[in-house]
């Protein structure tokens, strides 16, 4: 299986590349190597990832010389919490399309349930380290994004770092069913009952941070990369821990979207596609289960967001 079928009907491809921490400088040439020396038709971006410049001048030299179309290529991006208000929506896509050199994004995203004020920078925090939040309810933005959608803007909506409560919530009004969720997912930090939520609304599920995290960004976390079972996995299918962990993320089809700007890495993290994993080692890597998360905003914004 190399694509899921959204909510919408668009086939989206199972695996992406991410851009999240990938440097102003060495973004560009990641993405154009797996657009066109790997075989990648999915792109994953966002606004406060603050590189999208960067990938869209390669979009736009990849799409102009017609060595990819654009039909061709899935491209994400996400709404930051300071464009919630209903009036810095249809801004706020446009500039993404502006940077990205797009007409149009193939799924747009709200980046987080918080919003916060305009105009006061990424995170604002008050004197005790507390994020600032503005007065903004997920229905004001929610409403807001599905205009995009008859705009012509994009082609389907959904949210990311969402929660049961929230998706609840956000369903009792919803025209548009969000296609997509995008959530931390890796063995360590499963969210089963989440992701069974989700197919059961028919919203699909992107996993983010699928790897874990790299040592030098997890604080003293757990190395995913370096679990016993995951290596002997590994070693059994002659492939790598990364390789485990995204064909894991595959059999349990959610979209996996690995950052990478190693060439090396681009390449072996498309090589999933050749090996199943047995019952037997998906039940292995299931006990895994820690509830440990690389990426909890309480770390940054003091907020306890996923309680």
């Amino acid at each position: 299986m190399k694509s899921i079928i959204l909510n919408t009907d668009a086939k989206m491809p199972i695996l992406g590349l991410g851009t999240w921490n990938a440097p102003k400088d060495k973004v560009g040439l990641a993405v154009k190597q797996a657009l066109l020396d790997f075989g990648y038709s999915h792109i994953d971006c966002a606004h406060v990832y603050e590189n999208e410049k960067e990938v869209g001048q390669v979009f736009h030299e990849v799409f102009s010389t017609g060595q990819r179309t654009r039909e061709e290529i899935f491209v994400t991006s996400k709404l930051w919490n300071y464009d919630h208000a209903k009036e810095d929506v249809v801004n706020a896509c446009k500039q993404t399309l502006v940077d990205l050199q797009l007409n149009y994004l193939d799924l747009y995203l709200m980046h987080f349930g918080v919003a916060s004020p305009h105009g006061m920078g990424i995170e604002p925090l008050d004197a005790n380290g507390v994020l600032i939040t503005a007065k903004v309810s997920i229905r004001e933005t929610w409403e807001a994004m599905q205009k995009l959608v008859g705009m012509g803007l994009v082609k389907a909506i959904g949210v990311s770092n969402f929660t049961v409560p929230m998706l609840v919530d956000l369903l009792t009004y919803a025209e548009i069913i969000p296609a997509m969720n995008q959530i931390e997912l890796h063995p360590y930090n499963q969210q089963t009952k989440l992701v069974e939520f989700c197919k059961q609304q028919n919203i699909a599920v992107t996993a983010y941070s699928p790897l874990g995290s790299q040592a030098e960004m997890n604080n003293g976390k757990l190395a995913l990369l370096e679990d016993e079972k995951i290596n002997e996995i590994a070693a059994a299918h002659g492939k790598t821990p990364s390789q485990i962990l995204l064909r894991w993320g595959i059999q349990r089809e959610t979209v996996v979207i690995p950052k990478s700007t190693t060439l090396e890495h681009i390449k072996e993290n498309n090589e999933v596609f050749d090996f199943i994993l047995s019952d037997d080692e998906l039940l292995k890597i299931s006990s895994l289960e820690r509830g440990l998360r690389y990426v909890d905003p309480y770390e940054w914004w003091k907020i306890p967001y996923f309680g």
